[in-house]
């Protein structure tokens, strides 16, 4: 049987797209608003095993975890007793007292499954608290995100968080996700692992362990649905998206049945977050590299076209006339990603959200491209003061690594798992067997991102993480909209954002 995609339902696809952006920027609010307007909204399932713990510690404000957990308890009964003690293990009534830490989640760390099946290959898996907390987070981002309407939502994973994502996928499918968009790697696998999961059926993802040897087999992060005791008629298989940069990637994902996805989304180098490496590299007289990306790093839109697929376009698609001209060249439709996360329903925090606006408004606001993810790959900041981007703040945080969703993942001499990530201490870093050059200017974007949405840990002695905002380069339809707001108001909604995408009048919605 090829894993060639079926889509959910007879409904169209979306013209507008949303960005799955950050840490919760792109929360089920804004997400729902977008779904609810005829676009594609999109939530980001990054780091959801860290933000619901802090909002359950937070209080639970409105009742949303209690109310999606309890959905969650009742179509899975198997998993309620364990769904509850988690939320009680971190529910807070009325909220942590001012200043008082988070209660730390446990990390992802996987275990060996014994007697799995025969060969040379390794299958590990997550400890069944954390399978069912990353499960339970996604299910309820996705399912509030559909309540109370019956418009299409999706969910965008970035492969290289890898260890927790095939329980995040299993959570956001069982919620009833419509698409699927996974970049930040080559997705190729999540084809397969959707119609598996789909029919409950055990489903299994390659993770990169350094230290090991070719002869020594693949090591892969296995879903057991069977041993959580999940059970119920097959899920829709929501239509998977591949956010790809290349037409070389494009092509080879398509090549193959196994491998292709219902379609693409077209990421160029200006949009925000992670990017490829420019293809020639180029370096200042000090060393550090200089992102400079040419004509030759864009993608061949028109050799993407032909592939026969539906495909957006993403990264300065923003603009009054993009979607015409997005639609001129064979796409489906764009995404936008920074027009929404500064729109005022996203889910980045309104006093952070203001200072970026007021900036922007003001001509006074850059976005680079560093070096400052743990990941080494390229990584758009904004220039904020106050954030990480301040090379005080940036100085001045400690260095720690007690969320780890950019580890990377090494073999111990004693043939165990270890884990290890370029913004932890120096010193134990090198121990663990990284390079110390691979530890210069990088920084937490654990913490920074999850501060950003609202939820900073607060450390010992009272220091509280401080926040990053990352953006596209294309800044112009975000100025454009604030340009128009009346007295008073800080920002535009995010039906402003998709009037404007639609070429319609900015003050309408």
């Amino acid at each position: 049987m090829t894993t060639d995609q079926k889509p959910p339902s007879n409904t169209p696809d979306p013209a507008l797209i949303s960005g799955g952006m950050g840490v919760r920027i792109s929360w089920w609010v804004m997400s729902r608003i977008v779904s609810m307007m005829g676009g594609l909204g999109v939530v980001s399932g990054t780091g959801l095993e860290i933000v619901y713990p802090r909002l359950l510690q937070d209080g639970d404000p409105g009742g949303n975890v209690r109310r999606a957990f309890t959905e969650l308890a009742r179509r899975q009964p198997a998993l309620s007793a364990d769904i509850w003690e988690i939320f009680n293990s971190y529910y807070i009534e009325g909220g942590r007292a001012p200043g008082t830490p988070y209660k730390s989640v446990p990390p992802c760390r996987l275990t060996r499954v014994e007697n799995f099946k025969p060969g040379p290959d390794s299958f590990w898996e997550l400890p069944k608290e954390m399978q069912v907390l990353v499960m339970a987070a996604n299910f309820a981002e996705v399912w509030l995100a559909k309540e109370g309407h019956d418009k299409p939502v999706g969910i965008n994973f970035l492969r290289k968080v890898e260890r927790p994502l095939p329980w995040a996928l299993y959570g956001a499918m069982l919620a009833g996700a419509a698409y699927v968009l996974v970049g930040a790697g080559s997705p190729d696998e999540l084809p397969s692992m959707i119609e598996k999961l789909s029919r409950h059926e055990p489903t299994e993802m390659s993770f990169k362990v350094y230290g090991t040897r070719s002869d020594s087999g693949s090591f892969y992060a296995t879903v057991r649905p069977e041993e959580l005791k999940i059970s119920g008629e097959a899920l829709p298989v929501p239509k998977f998206l591949a956010i790809v940069s290349s037409f070389g990637l494009a092509q080879a994902l398509a090549a193959d049945p196994a491998t292709r996805p219902y379609g693409f989304v077209v990421e160029g180098s200006e949009a925000g977050g992670h990017s490829v490496a420019p293809s020639k590299m180029r370096f200042a007289p000090d060393g550090k590299p200089l992102l400079v990306y040419t004509e030759q790093d864009k993608a061949d839109i028109g050799a993407i076209a032909k592939l026969g697929l539906p495909f957006w376009l993403a990264g300065s698609y923003s603009g009054r006339g993009s979607l015409a001209a997005a639609r001129a060249a064979g796409a489906s439709g764009i995404q936008f990603g920074t027009l929404a996360a500064l729109s005022g329903q996203s889910g980045m925090t309104p006093e952070l959200r203001s200072k970026v606006v007021k900036m922007l408004a003001a001509g006074e606001l850059r976005v680079e491209n560093t070096m400052v993810s743990p990941t080494g790959f390229p990584f758009k900041v904004a220039q904020v003061p106050g954030t990480i981007s301040e090379e005080a703040v940036f100085q001045a945080r400690p260095r720690r690594c007690d969320i780890g969703l950019l580890q990377v993942n090494y073999l111990t001499p004693d043939g165990k798992l270890g884990y290890r990530c370029p913004a932890e201490p120096v010193d134990r870093f090198v121990a663990k067997g990284g390079r110390v050059q691979n530890t210069v200017g990088r920084g937490c974007l654990c913490n920074a991102l999850l501060s950003a949405a609202g939820c900073p840990q607060v450390c010992p002695g009272g220091y509280v993480e401080p926040p990053i905002v990352t953006l596209g380069e294309n800044l112009e339809s975000a100025k454009e909209l604030l340009a128009q707001l009346p007295p008073g108001q800080e920002t535009y909604t995010i039906g402003k954002a998709l009037n404007l995408l639609r070429g319609g009048s900015s003050k309408a919605a």
